[in-house]
């Protein structure tokens, strides 16, 4: 039998270095080349689950502590804090970028000594594709992402500046020595200086980090580093650790929202905990890739209802977003809820919610509306609406007053109000003008509401209790009748104050005035509570005032007590109306703290639930085997379908050790190893599709595969950018990548292959070609990318932030990027298909 001289050396079979594993020589072009893309993306999809494991191997290693023990007054019982080992801008330019480069990194290495220590396109490619795809695709992305109305910058901006220099430079240095020094060569001290620009780069950033970006807040950062931060009161965390009075603080807040159960407080706070850590870019890159392939999330998965008590649980922070194309219905419903329902419940009677705390009142100022409520008549033309200061009033307090439609309609009904009230120092009141349109037309009567927010620059200033009011247009000139709202309510011991509502009604005309005092029943004044007597004022137009009786907590168990208020001599022509004495309970919080410890425990759970990292391989197992790590119940069904395309790959690497053994360092050269066999069957699968094809590898590079591995890059930046007030971890990072991309994906392998031609007297050949006209394309779009970064930081036009702004000029942005990544693509493919002449 003539076996033929082709059966054996067939069209592309000689392109992969491990590839093909069977003779594919009856199989047709058509079939091979469909066969290998479909492998190419079920690839990408494994090297971003290994890479998943691979950066919670560094996530374990960089969150390293060590603990230093500080005296206090007690010698028997020193303070112990917790230091970060890792300096986060060393980190990020180390361990991280390598977690997030690995496998263009690993293919430039593979494909060099694959090679037998000759250069090839696909490695070089890869990474200059990759570094145009993060720079130009992810920040368009980012620039986009931002809601409407909103901006973010970078916060170390010296860093920033330090690794964008870099970024530039890396690819202006691989110019100078493949086309100006030793043209299509690469010498032994040119590939070991290409190396040793990478610890040049972190030393660089590093001092950039402890001179500029910690200098302005030098007291505030030493600090932090040695733990003397005062911990904030709603802080979940101290120390590593679930604090327990700030969940008793956080479920006071959210039992005030009907049915909702124990497991539901339990997975708000999780959540709520998740919120509050600082987290890092790899954070966001291993959620980013458990979302798109049905892994355990590291976030709690929330139903609709929960995420709208979660963003209503601090009225400061949530701040009201409205969405204009909403109903008026909609919107009223919405800001009732918070208005009347913000507040504790108790078998169905509304509790108070917990006041500003004194260390607050020492600090900073609080800004709040007199009243919560008003009304005018519609013919009143304009009117005042008093805003005070209370708290500390060193400072100046600047505040933004904002008006919402509800029934009534801007323009229509009144005229929109948007003004920045600023208090001078030991300033305490400030008046506003709202004016209401008569349109002659009967109408029933209609609300709207003016919101207090605090500007993104401010500090020292929050918003008390009364930081939305409610304005009736009505047909009334009768000074009105004073009662109380209720005729109880309940209050927990440890709630601080009782608000009772007094509320006047059939007219809100003139300033009228009604005294008070308590009566001792089973609780007793100065005892139980603080109260007396006083007096309270209604300016014109307000209807609703809280009269504050402090509650005192003696932390003793002991039965429910109560005591009453009493309004009595109205004056300014105000009546009394049938509800004058209210009795205020204070209950016992035995049964509530016990609920705690619960909840507690819960949280504890949920928190466990979403690390980043297994302790065990049982666990690792585990998570691999179920969807969503074993969270059914809230799973999608692209979780299912993701889930079951990426089995196979989650199976295979439950294998590799869980980041716990070893400190971490077992999983990270472990996986490192994974993905560099991954990675060179990547490099074969791309390799022979564009033979198969008739597509250069250098074309196959800067598109197919840079993209393929960055894409979870992509999601991560997009998601940090969303969640992040800053934008470091979205776009921040990226500079310092590319360059990290170049002196190792580069910098390494070829030091190794000029090693390797120097000790046998022989010239490391580098073809300048086609990466040479890549680096330089690449090399003029960066720079335009960066200027109109800059550009979007400093000018006011663009919202004095790398992201977000006004939404034509993001666009306009997002699109200009956009164009110069394709105009790279386009300008580097013409060259390797020789229709373009370098």
């Amino acid at each position: 039998m003539v076996i033929p001289d082709d059966l054996y050396n067939y069209t592309c079979s000689d392109k992969g270095l491990l590839l093909p594993l069977i003779n594919e020589y009856t199989w047709s072009i058509g079939t091979r080349a469909t066969l290998y893309i479909i492998g190419l993306l079920y690839c990408f999809m494994g090297v971003a689950i290994i890479a998943d494991i691979f950066m919670c191997s560094i996530e374990k290693i960089t969150s390293k502590t060590r603990k230093i023990v500080l005296s206090t007054s007690n010698e028997d019982e020193p303070e112990v804090v917790e230091v970060k080992v890792w300096n986060d801008t060393v980190a990020n330019l180390t361990l991280m970028a390598l977690g997030s480069s690995a496998p263009e990194i690993l293919l430039s290495i593979i494909e060099v000594v694959g090679n037998g220590f000759q250069v090839g396109q696909l490695g070089p490619g890869t990474i200059v594709g990759s570094a145009a795809f993060n720079l130009l695709i992810i920040t368009a992305v980012c620039i986009l992402a931002i809601p409407e109305g909103e901006v973010s910058s970078i916060k170390c901006i010296k860093v920033f500046g330090t690794t964008a220099f870099f970024s530039i430079f890396a690819y202006i240095w691989l110019l100078i020595i493949l086309v100006w020094i030793t043209p299509d060569q690469v010498d032994l001290w040119e590939a070991l200086l290409t190396f040793l620009l990478f610890p040049i780069c972190v030393i660089l950033a590093y001092i950039a980090d402890k001179d500029f970006c910690t200098k302005k807040h030098e007291e505030k950062d030493k600090q932090l580093e040695l733990g003397f931060t005062a911990v904030p009161e709603r802080d979940l965390v101290i120390n590593g650790k679930l604090n327990k009075a700030a969940l008793v603080d956080f479920m006071r807040e959210v039992r005030n929202y009907p049915g909702l159960t124990d497991e539901d407080a339990a997975v708000l706070a999780a959540s709520k905990l998740v919120d509050q850590q600082p987290h890092s870019r790899m954070w966001y890159r291993i959620g980013a890739v458990r979302d798109y392939t049905g892994g355990r999330k590291t976030r709690p998965t929330m139903s609709a209802k929960l995420h709208e008590v979660l963003s209503t649980t601090n009225l400061s922070e949530s701040q009201l977003l409205l969405d204009k194309k909403s109903t008026n219905q909609y919107w009223l419903k919405r800001v009732y809820t918070t208005l009347e329902e913000h507040g504790e419940k108790l078998d169905g009677v509304p509790l108070l919610a917990r006041p500003v705390s004194p260390s607050l009142r020492l600090t900073k100022s609080i800004v709040e509306f007199h009243a919560a409520t008003c009304s005018v008549s519609e013919n009143v033309g304009k009117f005042s609406v008093l805003v005070k200061r209370h708290g500390y009033l060193g400072n100046i307090a600047i505040v933004r007053v904002e008006s919402i439609d509800g029934t009534a309609n801007v323009a229509e009904d009144y005229i929109k109000v948007n003004e920045i009230l600023q208090f001078l120092p030991n300033e305490t009141e400030k008046e506003i003008q709202v004016e209401i349109v008569n349109d002659n037309q009967w109408e029933p009567d209609e609300v709207f509401f003016l919101k207090l927010s605090i500007p993104e620059e401010t500090e020292n200033v929050v918003l008390g209790r009364t930081a939305i009011m409610e304005v009736t247009i009505l047909d009334d000139d009768e000074p009105g009748v004073i009662q109380f709202k209720k005729r109880g309510l309940l209050v927990t011991e440890s709630a601080g104050s009782a608000a009772i509502p007094i509320i006047r009604k059939q007219g809100a005309d003139g300033e009228v005035s009604v005294k008070w005092r308590t009566l001792d029943k089973t609780a007793f004044n100065n005892k139980d509570y603080i109260g007396g007597y006083g007096e309270v004022t209604f300016k014109h137009t307000e209807v609703e005032i809280n009269l504050e009786i402090p509650i005192m907590n003696d932390m003793d168990p002991e039965k429910d007590e109560h005591f009453e208020v009493e309004l009595y001599d109205p004056s300014g022509g105000a009546s009394l109306g049938s509800i004058t004495r209210t009795m205020v309970t204070i209950t016992n919080d035995d049964d509530f703290n016990s609920v705690v410890d619960r909840v507690m425990k819960m949280t504890n759970a949920n928190i466990d639930a979403i690390k980043v990292h297994s302790e065990t391989w049982a666990s690792q197992f585990r998570d691999a085997m179920n969807v969503n790590g074993g969270d059914v119940e809230n799973a999608e069904t692209s979780d299912y379908v993701m889930h079951f395309f990426t089995f196979g790959w989650k199976v295979l690497f439950a294998f590799v050790p869980p980041p716990s053994i070893w400190g971490g360092y077992l999983c990270f050269f472990s996986s490192l190893v994974m993905i560099g066999l991954l990675t060179a069957v990547i490099g074969d699968l791309a390799g022979i599709f564009g033979c198969l094809v008739g597509i250069p590898d250098s074309i196959t590079a800067i598109t197919l595969v840079a993209a393929g591995t960055s894409l979870p890059d992509l999601f991560a930046s997009r998601t940090a950018a969303k969640s992040e007030k800053y934008a470091d971890n979205a776009i921040g990072n990226v500079t310092g990548s590319n360059s990290v991309n170049v002196f190792l994906g580069l910098g390494l392998p070829w030091l190794i292959a000029a090693v390797y031609w120097f000790v046998k007297g022989e010239l490391f050949i580098v073809p300048a070609g086609s990466l040479g006209f890549s680096v330089a394309c690449y090399t003029v779009v960066s720079f335009i990318s960066i200027a109109l970064l800059m550009a979007r930081r400093f000018l006011p036009v663009f919202g004095n932030a790398e992201l977000g702004g006004p939404m034509p000029l993001r666009y306009v942005c997002a699109t200009l990027l956009f164009v110069l990544w394709a105009a790279y693509i386009i300008l580097s493919s013409l060259q390797a298909l020789n229709v373009i002449k370098p």
